[in-house]
């Protein structure tokens, strides 16, 4: 196999896995209820002021 036919394969695996993972995260963010997120950005605001 040359050279070049590698790199384009090990490209186009990167490129797949990269979709995978941003596959997952977004479907990790979707399962989010609005109230839960709400109350997450109202835990962080929380910290947030605490620390200054």
């Amino acid at each position: 196999m040359r050279w070049w036919k590698v790199l384009g394969l090990a490209g186009f695996v990167g490129v797949a896995a990269t979709g995978v993972v941003i596959v997952r995260k977004e479907r990790r963010r979707r399962a989010y209820t609005p109230e839960e997120i709400r109350a997450r950005l109202h835990a962080r605001l929380a910290e947030a002021q605490e620390q200054q």
